[in-house]
């Protein structure tokens, strides 16, 4: 495998888009996330399927359905 790889954080643990040589040796899709959790000074791993043109389409659709209501909660903040 060349290079490092880049995590990014995020509230489930950290995550990265596997490598085509590491999806390919673990058997799974390219463009695989592969997310790693840390819990007690171990840390686990787990593979989620990379998101499909549907299902992209279907969160801009959703987005763009309830702009005003995102646009409203972003004002009021938590």
């Amino acid at each position: 495998m060349s290079g490092l790889l880049s995590f990014r954080q995020t509230e489930q643990g950290w995550a990265t888009i596997m490598p085509p040589e590491m999806a390919r040796q673990a058997g799974v899709a390219e463009n695989s996330l592969l997310v790693l959790h840390v819990k007690d000074g171990a840390i686990s791993a787990e593979i989620l399927p990379p998101i499909t043109a549907e299902t992209k389409q279907h969160v801009r659709e959703s987005i763009a359905k309830f702009k005003d209501a995102f646009d409203e909660m972003k004002r009021l903040g938590d």
